[in-house]
């Protein structure tokens, strides 16, 4: 498990951990069960404090994409397939909403939004 902390972002340290990690288990990178790095380890991995790491894992354990173990540790949480997929949507739609922000502020049509997002969509493909 790879995570890169950037200290020149403006997004805190705690919700790049929480931003990378969600990704990893939604792309199924990480999958249920999965053993999570000790808060301490990770801190001392990252060079960041234990609070922040503890932090992130707080976050990530209150949005259910994480359990904490008393004496055993941190593991991916067991997701119901629809549960996974809510929150994947849930991430497009928050992504779309800038997009359609984005768009209305530069007085772009409906169509040329979709034009351009069409055009994204293939490319990737």
């Amino acid at each position: 498990m790879r995570i890169i902390i950037s200290h020149s972002s403006s997004e805190p340290i705690y919700k790049q951990i929480v931003y990378q990690l969600k990704e990893l288990i939604l792309k199924g990178q990480l999958k249920a069960g999965d053993a999570l790095p000790s808060i301490r380890n990770l801190a001392k991995e990252l060079q960041i404090s234990v609070i922040t790491t503890k932090r992130a894992y707080e976050e990530l354990e209150r949005e259910g994409f994480i359990q904490t173990v008393q004496g055993k540790g941190s593991f991916v949480a067991t997701h119901n397939k629809e549960m996974l997929k809510k929150k994947k949507y849930s991430i497009v739609e928050e992504k779309l909403m800038e997009a359609v922000l984005a768009a209305k502020s530069l007085e772009l049509t409906w169509n040329e939004l979709i034009e351009i997002l069409q055009q994204l969509y293939d490319k990737e493909a």
